[in-house]
């Protein structure tokens, strides 16, 4: 643009100088300002449009950036995940091999306890014999939650669902602990709500949420506590359980912690009585296989509320009935006409 505007302006500004009246002049001065103006803007549409190829290229090359951190992170997400299911369906696998010898330490270790074949000479074998099969026990129970999750992450838990009554299934629970509640003190209301229909469910797995839910109850609320079972209905037409006790609560930023896997709050890591961190995971888990929901409450002195709800799906009285009876045929399909010639003979054979 400057080579070809340049000696233009340059001869028309010389050629009205050399005129040399006032009239003149002031036209090789405007001609001069204008070639100016026109520089400028030039220079700006320039600058604009250097910008904007800048700008696009760092985009493409950001874009090209971003999709290659994507790759990488996905094929280490997975990596991360064939790994975490290898790791569940091994941990899945090894129920007989981790149980097997440990129960032949339970049993043993209870004949020695019991002195069942005579008195041991040094009083001290029976206190190493119960401290072993206490250990045993222990060691057991993390097994079994171990191995309970990674069936649920393998996703090799199977339901066996059936007609149960949620208010039985918790008082089997409150009868089961209420021994260990009422050796340190604590109280357990219930509160059950009348007539209640059965739930189609999974015993054994609501067994579990209801003994997690209330075993961490008991160990987390101090001597002199208290502790509230409620069953009842829900607004949607379904049913909840829920477990409240008067413990020290949880800080709202450690709940996320304590609904992962192997997570434990501040609160745990202070107990005596601490555990593997699997009791709510676990819990949630098989509320998440029965399409409930699981909601945590807690606040700082106050106390924790554990709330687990059962969609009206699964209410018996609200199901509809189960029929075998197979549906009737099409009535193309109820008289179909009987092949002749060859293919009648075909037909017969089976071919």
């Amino acid at each position: 643009m400057y080579a070809a505007t340049f000696p233009v302006t340059a001869a028309v500004a010389l050629d009205f100088l050399l005129l040399g009246s006032l009239r003149n002049y002031i036209l090789a001065a405007m001609a001069l300002a204008a070639q100016g103006y026109f520089a400028l803007l030039s220079f700006r549409l320039y600058s604009t449009t250097l910008s904007t190829l800048e700008a696009r290229a760092e985009k493409d090359a950001l874009i090209g950036e971003l999709e290659q951190s994507k790759a990488i992170s996905d094929e280490a997400r997975r990596r991360a995940e064939a790994a975490n299911i290898s790791k569940s369906r091994f941990l899945a696998q090894m129920s007989h091999e981790l149980r097997t010898p440990l129960n032949a330490i339970l049993g043993f270790s209870e004949v020695m306890k019991g002195e069942i074949f005579g008195e041991h000479t040094v009083p001290a074998y029976k206190e190493y014999s119960a401290d072993i099969h206490n250990s045993g026990v222990h060691l057991l129970g993390l097994i079994n939650e171990i191995l309970d999750l990674s069936r649920i992450e393998a996703g090799r838990y199977e339901l066996n669902e059936e007609s149960i009554s949620l208010t039985a299934v918790v008082e089997d629970c409150h009868h089961l602990l209420k021994l260990r509640a009422s050796n340190r003190g604590i109280a357990i209301h219930e509160a059950f709500e009348a007539d209640l229909p059965r739930l189609w469910a999974d015993e054994r797995a609501v067994r579990q949420i209801c003994l997690n839910l209330l075993s961490n109850a008991i160990k987390f609320t101090p001597q002199g506590g208290e502790i509230w079972l409620k069953v009842g209905w829900t607004a949607s037409g379904g049913q909840y359980l829920t477990c409240k006790d008067s413990g020290p609560g949880i800080p709202e930023e450690e709940i996320p912690i304590v609904l992962a896997s192997f997570g434990q709050g501040s609160n745990s890591i202070k107990s005596a009585e601490q555990g593997a961190g699997l009791g709510l995971p676990i819990a949630k888990s098989l509320v998440d296989l029965h399409g409930g929901t699981f909601s945590l409450k807690s606040k700082l002195r106050i106390g924790t509320e554990v709330i687990v709800t059962f969609p009206p799906e699964r209410v018996v009285a609200a199901m509809a009935p189960f029929t075998s009876e197979a549906p009737p045929l099409a009535p193309e399909a109820q008289a179909e006409p009987e092949p002749k010639g060859k293919k009648r003979l075909l037909f017969r054979m089976g071919l």
